[in-house]
């Protein structure tokens, strides 16, 4: 072979290494150095050839990766800065450290759902590190958390740690089933602070275990607050020690409802306990007939307690002040609803004794429901005095009253049908702060009675928002700093039309919905059918 052939054979071959990288490169993506925020700095590409016996000049290149993508999850991060690089995905033997001992119960659980070590207050960093740490920012919301994943670790931190909990739920998400979280900051915080779920237990017994599990999906979902009402007509469902007269047989334990709430706080959800007075208290009145209320007919309206007897006072002060120490939260939910003496035509002539009781506290002008009113504003009284801020359905508030409810009363507003309702402006206009439980969208009545239709997460996702309080109608947006949150209200009210297992299904995608629109009120990115293939994605 001549010198000038084998010179362009030669030729020949270097030029076809050439484009076989080039097409390599092509096809996984151009070749960055490491520091550049594509890969840990100094990786090595792997090749079928093994290390080069010849050190070359400068640090081996890494792979080029595309920007990363937002993570998916319900409900959705607020806002995702890309980066580039390879995320994070959870093995055997990486570590979960805190930065405060405070987190610890953060550290632990997110270890043992990530099948991974907890390291504690650990100094030292090592690849693959999860760290959990308080950011000091006092002037944050403390539900707010920043996560950052880069360098083959992540950081979640918040200036407290219910912002750090809710982290390590957006990261459970992330790798639910074999997924990565994805390269980048996520910085994330509701809309609203108050995210709940209401469940009826006093017309129908749920278990311990099925309250429990529904702790768990609520603190996955970043829910906040957990409803329990537990006295009603049918049924007393929490022991009592002052007056054990009133429970009923199925019934929970103090012991187990100790447990729900430490669960509940574990997962930074407070149980918001009801005992709904002066109307729904027939397992009370069941037990003690003389305080049945009874009209000048002698007729007796069901669940109705004759609040012209102080020993109605009495054993419901009793109750409230027993059940203080089982449920430590800051909220308590008086009920206040359906009165059946202010729903007659003519309250002060078919209740006389009620008349002539409003009178005596209140003046010679006083009405019965100057007396409901003042009934409402004793037990609030009570429960403040105990370092509880009392919460109260929209129709125990009256309108043209003498006595005005207490300043601090929460507006729960369920209703506009119900007799006294008033259209949530004139509360919202008065100052007051209101739960949003609109029943148009929020209330899953067992059975389906009168109108009520069990609630549709689509028709959620798709059409209510916080500031949708009654029907479908919005109330202006400047009243949306006063609407506290949002909670979906599950009632027993044909409690044998739904087995609890039917329940849960049946809440499944409302509750997903629901908190989406609490965390976030602005139209989400997803359609419905995107939304509901991710919540079967997640589980």
């Amino acid at each position: 072979m001549s010198a000038r052939a084998a010179l362009r054979r030669t030729w020949v071959l270097v030029l076809a290494v050439v484009v076989v990288t080039v097409a390599a490169g092509v096809g996984l993506g151009l070749w960055a150095t490491g520091g550049d925020g594509g890969g840990p700095a100094g990786a090595s590409q792997d090749t079928a050839a093994g290390p080069s016996p010849t050190p070359t000049p400068s640090p081996s290149p890494t792979r080029w990766y595309p920007l990363s993508k937002a993570p998916r999850t319900i409900p959705a991060v607020r806002s995702h800065t890309p980066a580039r690089g390879p995320g994070w995905k959870p093995e055997k033997g990486l570590r979960v450290v805190v930065s405060d001992g405070d987190l610890a119960d953060e550290g632990r659980l997110l270890a043992g759902e990530l099948g991974m070590a907890y390291a504690g207050e650990a100094a030292d960093v090592r690849a693959g590190d999860v760290r959990l740490a308080l950011s000091g920012d006092e002037g944050a919301d403390p539900e707010s958390y920043t996560m950052t994943v880069r360098g083959g670790r992540v950081t979640i931190s918040g200036p407290a740690d219910a912002g750090v909990f809710y982290g390590t739920r957006t990261l459970k998400q992330e790798v639910r089933r074999g997924g990565t979280a994805p390269e980048g900051v996520v910085r994330d915080e509701p809309a609203k602070p108050v995210r709940g779920l209401m469940v009826d237990i006093a017309r129908k017994h749920f278990t311990a275990a099925w309250i429990e599990d529904r702790v768990r999906e609520l603190g996955d979902l970043k829910f906040n607050q957990l409803g329990l009402h537990f006295s009603d007509d049918q049924g007393f469902r929490i022991e009592s020690d002052s007056h054990p007269e009133v429970v009923s047989r199925d019934r929970l334990t103090k012991a187990q409802v100790r447990r729900i709430v430490a669960l509940a706080a574990q997962r930074h959800i407070t149980v918001v306990p009801e005992i709904d007075s002066p109307g729904h208290l027939g397992a009370v009145i069941d037990a003690h007939p003389e305080l049945q209320l009874r009209s000048a007919a002698g007729l007796a309206p069901r669940g109705a307690i004759d609040i012209s007897k102080p020993a109605s006072a009495e054993i419901v002060d009793d109750l409230l002040k027993e059940y203080v120490e089982l449920f430590p939260g800051a909220e308590w939910h008086l009920g206040g609803d359906e009165y059946r003496a202010l729903m007659v035509s003519s309250p002060a002539a078919t209740y006389p004794q009620l008349a002539a009781a409003a009178r005596k506290a209140h003046g010679p002008g006083a009405t019965v429901a100057d007396l409901t009113t003042g009934w409402l504003n004793d037990r609030a009284a009570t429960v403040r005095a105990l370092g509880r801020t009392p919460r109260a359905w929209n129709d125990g508030f009256f309108r043209g009253t003498s006595v005005r409810p207490a300043d601090d009363l929460q507006v729960a507003y369920w209703t506009g049908k119900e007799i006294g309702a008033r259209p949530p402006a004139e509360y919202l206009g008065a100052g007051r702060k209101l739960v949003n439980y609109n029943d148009e969208f929020l209330y899953y009545v067992l059975g389906q009675p009168l109108t009520f239709v069990y609630p549709t997460g689509q028709r959620i996702y798709e059409r209510w928002t916080p500031l949708v309080v009654r029907g479908t109608q919005a109330v202006p947006s400047k009243y949306d700093d006063q609407i506290l949150g949002g909670s979906l209200a599950v009632w027993g009210d044909l409690p044998n039309s739904q087995t609890q297992a039917q329940v849960a299904a049946g809440i499944r995608m409302p509750l997903r919905a629901t908190v989406q629109k609490l965390w976030d009120p602005r139209e989400p990115a997803l359609s419905w059918t995107e939304f509901r293939a991710l919540a079967d994605r997640l589980g």
